[in-house]
């Protein structure tokens, strides 16, 4: 509303008032904002300076690449100066969407042109923001250093001298982190209610623990367990990290809405489920759209088929450097990192592709000294071709082997964690695909040209296939037909294979150690340090039993196992009734079993074992959820370290039962304390109140006389005595000083 004439200012002092009117929201209502209309524009600075004439050949050459992330409007806009008839080094770009202009940013950023001259690309818009006259000073102020704060360690348990481990739990609203202890009660280190609103994860090498929540994901560490980073996400369901935990992926079901001026993510967000992050600067570095899994969407019959999601959908190299996912072109897309750039510009073609994984460490294949990563593949039969599983070497994308498959139900890859085997479970069916089989191609991959070894063909289905972690031995279970309409599912067979004994340092064919039949088996668990493995039965109504077995058992071996590379022991039996999970801590040394209310309601909790299966804890609790062990990071040690650490744990074993025994007698001791305390008190406060009894006599001019003497009057007389005997007796008491 316009001021009346009578609130204007006097002529005179017209001046002086108009330096005090503040203009502000003025030039905030008509101040042109050059962002808005123009986030579909691109800068890019950097460009060779060439005369007129070259200027269509830069601008062709230019236009190739910024077509290979969007679509660009017109031809690109490269200003020339007048006066040296020469490109001024950049030039203005508009994509059809700001997405795609985005996309450039990340994408080009940086890219070398030629030796010379590598371009600068960026959003016109933040040009605008931050580069307009008066947003950047001039002036140089020199920059303030903030004072050194130290931080906490983030693998501060690594260094607890019992070398215990740690492990969360998550019960009810609250979740806790414990020391895991063998013979007391866990030591709780925090225990937080409502510290995440779904489910906990530990990253790969144990650093982070993290929380999930409708607005994103955080990661808590350090002895304090303090925030250290989050990342918004809306509606996340799902979080995988890179083996390095350099990365980290989340994705929701439901694409994202990005709202205007989101702090952490852009346009460039909105509608994607998947987001990879970099972790140590918490920003985006791509996003996606769910495809769906790969295969027809409809049966014979033209029946929708009803697909799982596959996670994780991004899966990662040994090393971190490359991630890759399927797409729906029978393809598979390698991205390189940071820059999240398709390697080569390009997906990898290949027809039919299914499934694939990556090997799990370094390959190291005989004869080859040059930096590679490797992942194998497999395609169903397609018209008369037959299946077929491959090797591909990445960067080269060579193919490394191939193996044709025919007759092919389905087919599971099983990587070795040192990439040294690679397990191909090949279901087969007859002619007439009334029966089934299985066999098992194993690629040799260390060995000259990657020989593959087929192990004789099983007439029952494999139903669980599991590698003896750093080994070369294996387990699998098996089980025939479900007939139609049972109510109770068929029996199983546990298998144990192992190489035979070869010279030199090539281990010789996969031969069966045994077979356990009439089992109800359906879940294989490995010791992380090989040798000891749990074959269990989870998720059962009728079966919950749980068979520890020794693979290298230091007994008597059977005349017929003498070429073989295993001595087969069964150590103990347990059962966990309603049983869901199981998982080995990170040392070897314990097995946890629990029973989640997230699968059912019937006697929740967890119990706690040892490697040979004796049952150390019985654990029930209401409500109980997730348990999972702190997982450790590589060792440091070399294989000759390991190999005398092995060759020497006589030695440290008794080491460490003095330390065990040392520390039972300082539990001892103090229940003696404790024991000695308490009668001191009772000492001290039976002398309190006698010497307040005899003040009251002495008020009352009464002789002085005792407490028992009181008592005794008032009882038995005054003839009758009291006689009091303290005894005190050490049952065991031992005293040793250790280095």
């Amino acid at each position: 509303m316009a001021p009346s004439f009578d609130e204007l200012p006097d002529e005179e002092n017209y001046e002086d008032e108009d330096e005090e009117i503040d203009f502000s929201d003025l030039h905030e209502q008509y101040e042109v904002r050059m962002e808005e209309g123009l986030d579909a524009f691109i800068v890019i600075d950097g460009l060779p300076k060439v005369p007129e004439e070259s200027r269509s050949k830069l601008i062709k050459f230019l236009g190739r690449k910024l077509n290979t992330v969007g679509k660009i409007k017109e031809d690109v806009f490269m200003p020339l100066n007048e006066e040296t008839k020469m490109t001024e080094g950049y030039a203005f770009v508009e994509y059809e969407a700001p997405a795609q202009a985005a996309a450039a940013v990340k994408a080009l950023h940086a890219t070398p042109l030629d030796k010379k001259h590598t371009i600068a690309v960026n959003k016109l818009t933040d040009i605008e923001r931050y580069g307009r006259e008066g947003r950047v000073d001039e002036d140089y102020h020199e920059p303030h250093v903030e004072d050194f704060a130290a931080k906490e360690h983030l693998r501060y348990w690594l260094g607890d001298p019992e070398g215990r481990d740690q492990f969360v739990m998550y019960r009810g609203d609250n979740v806790g982190v414990f020391w895991n202890e063998r013979e007391d009660p866990p030591e709780e280190i925090v225990d937080r209610q409502h510290w995440t609103e779904s489910f906990v994860q530990w990253s790969p090498k144990g650093t982070y623990l993290t929380s999930v929540h409708a607005q994103g994901v955080q990661l808590w560490g350090g002895e304090s367990w303090s925030r250290q980073k989050r990342f918004a996400h809306p509606g996340v369901n799902l979080v995988d990290f890179s083996p390095d935990e350099q990365y980290l992926t989340t994705w929701s079901h439901k694409p994202m809405q990005v709202e205007e001026n989101h702090p952490s993510l852009s346009i460039e967000e909105d509608g994607k489920n998947y987001i990879i992050w970099d972790i140590a600067t918490g920003k985006p570095l791509r996003s996606f759209v769910t495809l769906d899994a790969p295969g027809p969407s409809t049966d014979t019959e033209g029946n929708p088929i009803r697909k799982k999601l596959q996670w994780p959908a991004f899966k990662w190299s040994a090393d971190a450097k490359y991630v890759a996912r399927m797409t729906q072109e029978q393809s598979i897309s390698v991205y390189e990192l940071p820059r999240m750039n398709l390697l080569d510009k390009n997906s990898i073609k290949i027809e039919g592709v299914t499934d694939f994984e990556w090997a799990p460490a370094s390959p190291q294949r005989d004869g080859i000294k040059t930096y590679e990563q490797l992942f194998c593949f497999w395609t169903p039969e397609l018209g008369s071709n037959p299946a077929k599983v491959g090797l591909m070497s990445i960067p080269s994308k060579e193919i490394v082997r191939t193996r044709n498959l025919f007759q092919v139900s389905d087919a599971k890859l099983h990587w070795q964690s040192q990439a040294a085997y690679l397990c191909v479970k090949v279901d087969t069916h007859s002619k007439s695909k009334k029966s089934l089989a299985t066999k098992l191609e194993i690629f040799r991959i260390r060995e000259k040209g990657v020989p593959v070894e087929v192990v004789d063909s099983m007439k029952d289905t494999v139903i669980n296939f599991a590698w003896e972690p750093d080994g070369n031995r294996f387990v699998l279970i098996t089980a025939g037909e479900i007939p139609a309409g049972a109510a109770v599912p068929p029996k199983t067979s546990v298998s144990f294979y192992c190489p035979e004994k070869a010279k030199g340092n090539v281990p010789g064919n996969f031969k069966l150690i045994r077979t356990i039949e009439k089992k109800n088996n359906n879940a294989i668990h490995w010791s992380p340090q090989g040798r000891f493995v749990v074959v269990a039965t989870v998720l059962s109504q009728q079966s919950y039993d749980l068979d520890f077995w020794d693979l290298d058992f230091e007994g008597e071996k059977d005349e017929k196992d003498e070429k073989l590379t295993a001595n087969l022991q069964l150590m103990a039996t347990a059962d966990h009734y309603a049983i869901t999970d199981i998982e080995w801590d990170p040392s070897g040394r314990y097995v946890a079993t629990s029973a989640s209310v997230w699968k059912h309601r019937v006697e929740n909790g967890y119990h706690l074992y040892d490697f040979k299966g004796t049952a150390l804890r019985e654990e029930p609790m209401e409500g109980f959820k997730q348990f999972a062990w702190r997982p450790r990071p590589g060792r440091l040690l070399s294989k000759d370290e390991q190999k005398n650490v092995r060759k020497n744990l006589r030695e440290y074993s008794k080491v460490f039962d003095e330390q065990d025994l040392a520390r039972r007698n300082t539990a001892n001791r103090a229940v003696i304390e404790q024991r000695k305390q308490a009668l001191n008190e009772w000492l001290a406060w039976r002398e309190r109140v006698e010497q307040e009894l005899r003040e009251e006599r002495e008020e009352l001019g009464m002789e002085p006389e005792s407490v028992e003497e009181m008592i005794v009057h008032e009882e038995d007389g005054a003839d009758a005595k009291v006689v009091e005997e303290v005894v005190e007796e050490v049952v065991d008491e031992t005293e040793e000083i250790l280095d």
